[in-house]
């Protein structure tokens, strides 16, 4: 490993206080020079939101993006995951895809257009992911979109046959390399 690469442990959902601290460092890792980055990822997912916009800022740097499943990459983790030119992942991984969900307050009363709104925001996130996930894969948006719909979990093997992982290997990073950790636990609300 290069000294202008840094290994970055995101272990956490994909909320706002993750991923703006996944890209401040690496903001801050860029003005030092670096320009290789190889993110760890394992995650539960968490927010279309922040997926998509962590999704396009990894895609849209001037470095070397590599992503590495280390555990378990589950729903928009899946499209942080994609953010990586080049994709690893353990042998003992799973990659799990699922439609989008919209939650609802207690006592919450929708008008008509404040549902149809609602819906069309779902369908807009669904096919967001698919087009991420197909672009990077090589998989038609359908196909995706199907699968998502499915809810199908892909050990490493058939991910790789997906187009998802490109190598499998148990090897996260060199020895002496700079790892910087994100860890988040996700709140429980009561």
């Amino acid at each position: 490993m290069s000294p202008k690469s840094v290994v970055i442990k995101f272990f956490a959902p994909v909320v706002d206080i993750s991923i703006n601290t996944l890209m401040n460092t690496i903001d801050q890792r860029m003005k030092q020079g670096i320009t290789n980055f190889t993110l760890l990822i394992s995650s539960p997912g968490g927010s279309v939101f922040y997926g998509l916009s962590a999704y396009n800022y990894l895609k849209g740097l001037p470095a070397t993006i590599t992503t590495h499943n280390f555990g378990s990459v589950d729903s928009i983790g899946i499209v942080l995951y994609c953010g990586g030119s080049k994709r690893i992942s353990v042998p003992q991984a799973r990659f799990l895809l699922h439609g989008v969900s919209s939650k609802f307050e207690q006592r919450m009363s929708l008008e008509e257009k404040q549902l149809e709104e609602r819906l069309k925001g779902l369908r807009i996130d669904m096919e967001n992911i698919a087009k991420v996930i197909a672009e990077n894969t090589g998989k038609s948006v359908k196909d995706v979109t199907d699968a998502m719909l499915e809810r199908i979990t892909l050990n490493p093997e058939e991910a790789k046959t997906w187009g998802l992982v490109h190598e499998i290997k148990s090897e996260l990073f060199e020895a002496g390399s700079e790892i910087i950790s994100i860890q988040f636990q996700q709140q429980q609300k009561s």
